[in-house]
């Protein structure tokens, strides 16, 4: 019968082979068999397997997600996929992160026009907006310049979120930042100060030259079908008190217009039309998220994943679920960023606390995976990357299956002991008793340690080195060497047929891939379970 050749091409040990490559997995090689040439020798023949299996996907992607690790530069990505390893019983080497099986990679340089060493608004423009630009400015040219109101006009560039809802798509923003936070304000805001996230943070010389707060910009630019994040406090007029924390006035509306942004956002909103009691509003729980589209679970950032209390607020992964259910009911297809865990990525780093850092790198690796489940390769690509890194190292030598947090195996030359994970500088920098103290577990491991730094600051920096550029599906190949920052947005544009490429003969009706051998990291695990005992009754 057809099905039982069918089961036999599957259970075929090449394609098993495939399977068991491509699919993430943490499992621990032996120690003996590592030893061995032909451990190797076969991992590396699998490998080879995959790459002549691979072939380009050149056809219009209908759908696309861009995943934006804030500060996850390469060594946080090799420093997470040893923690999720260990996390899962292994030594951690091994293992490999759902985005790591995206069979297209490149490298971007995130220098802005006026800094070496980057900030998260500079690049956003670059990355969805296809322009390099000064650093702390948004959604702007680099003809505009940082604290300039009047710079702004008619230096304005356009996102990849604002033409793909030109173009008839449904966009939206997940982030577990304050939605009006720098990197998810570069996708629809046009702004000389990144810092300008309610009125009440604008100069009043600024507000009477016409420019308007990032919060507004929110609600007034784009027609955003899905918000979901922090940062209520700045869509609220002043003195009104949080629906979460009434009685604490540090999280109090901020507006000095008087203006209920999320009200109005609402107003605009088909959901808005069923009235207020079935919960809707600035104040929602990790389950009522599952019954909106728009959400702001904070006053300003959202929680650590380590500090998120779980009966309040969503995680990443479930709130890119939610995103993805709603925008696909659109028959042309969505544009969905995702700044997930990796704001607080990068918080985590600024404040030298490893552990919260690399936890979230975690997070934003599931939240790849799921969007993984609920989408196809065929149809949809997804791009991770980051939009710069952090002077964030781990090194000492460390055994095989050592903790990420642990301790390097010998003493520093001061006869004292350190960690393996480093930070250039920051706030983990310390002197006690005319020396530096040494490290010691259990504290090392705990999630709020701060790891030691060689030079005094309150915040860690960002670094200016290269970052990584993951991709699967349509036109996923176009990533691919070292490339400007800024080709980002084009490749997405060029792919989605967005302006300026809407009008070339391959961008008539979106069409599926068939016997496409584009592959995706989430294969099903029945197939693997019977490879898995096809290998097993052979042996």
């Amino acid at each position: 019968p057809r099905s039982l050749q069918v089961m036999g091409w599957l259970l075929s040990p090449r394609i098993c082979f495939l399977l068991l490559f491509l699919a993430p997995r943490t499992a621990i090689a032996t120690s003996d068999a590592e030893k061995t040439p032909h451990y190797w020798n076969e991992g590396a023949r699998r490998r080879l397997e995959a790459a002549l299996a691979l072939q380009p996907v050149a056809q219009r992607a209908k759908n696309i997600i861009l995943f934006m690790g804030d500060g996850m530069g390469l060594p946080t990505v090799s420093a997470a996929r040893i923690y999720k390893g260990q996390l899962a019983g292994g030594s951690g080497e091994e293992s490999v992160l759902a985005m790591e099986t995206f069979p297209h990679v490149a490298l971007a340089k995130t220098y802005t026009i006026d800094r070496q060493v980057p900030d998260s608004a500079g690049t956003g423009t670059a990355y969805l907006c296809g322009v390099k630009a000064n650093a702390k400015t948004l959604g702007l040219s680099g003809a505009a310049i940082y604290g300039k109101c009047r710079t702004a006009f008619g230096n304005e560039v356009d996102s990849v979120l604002h033409r793909a809802r030109l173009a008839g798509k449904s966009v939206g923003i997940v982030t577990t930042t304050r939605v009006q936070h720098a990197s998810p304000a570069a996708a629809y805001a046009h702004s000389a100060s990144r810092s300008w996230y309610a009125d009440a943070n604008m100069p009043r010389e600024t507000l009477r030259d016409g420019c308007k707060d990032i919060a507004y910009q929110l609600v007034h630019n784009t027609d955003i079908n899905v918000i979901l994040g922090g940062g209520r406090a700045y869509m609220s007029p002043r003195w009104t008190p949080d629906p979460e924390y009434p009685d604490d006035p540090a999280q109090n509306g901020t507006r000095r217009d008087g203006r209920d942004l999320v009200a109005e956002w609402l107003s605009t909103r088909e959901v808005a039309q069923r009235g207020r009691s079935a919960g809707h509003g600035v104040c929602a729980t990790a389950t009522a998220v599952s019954s909106l589209s728009g959400r702001l679970f904070e006053p300003k950032d959202m929680k650590y994943e380590l500090n998120r209390n779980t009966t309040t607020d969503p995680s990443i992964v479930e709130m890119t679920e939610k995103a993805i259910r709603i925008l696909r009911r659109n028959p042309n297809g969505f544009f969905l960023f995702v700044e997930d865990e990796c704001g607080r990525i990068d918080h985590g780093h600024h404040s030298g606390r490893a552990k919260q850092a690399l936890t979230e790198a975690i997070m934003l690796d599931r939240a790849v995976a799921r969007a993984g489940e609920l989408t196809e390769p065929s149809d949809t690509l997804t791009v991770v990357t980051a939009d710069h890194s952090h002077v964030f190292t781990f090194g000492g030598n460390t055994l095989r299956g050592a903790s990420i947090f642990g301790l390097a195996p010998k003493k520093a030359k001061d006869k004292r002991t350190y960690t393996s994970i480093l930070y250039g500088n920051g706030p983990g920098y310390s002197i006690r008793d005319g020396g530096r103290p040494a490290a010691s577990l259990p504290a090392v491991e705990d999630k709020d340690y701060r790891q030691q730094a060689a030079v005094p600051l309150d915040l860690e920096t960002h670094s200016g080195e290269d970052v990584m550029v993951l991709a699967q599906g349509p036109m996923a190949h176009l990533f691919h060497g070292v490339q400007e920052q800024h080709y980002i947005a084009h490749a997405i544009a060029y792919a989605a047929c967005l302006k300026p490429y809407d009008a070339r003969s391959r961008c008539g009706a979106p069409r599926r891939a068939s016997g496409s051998t584009q592959h995706s990291p989430q294969l099903p695990l029945t197939l693997l379970a019977l490879c898995m005992s096809a290998f097993m009754v052979v042996g």
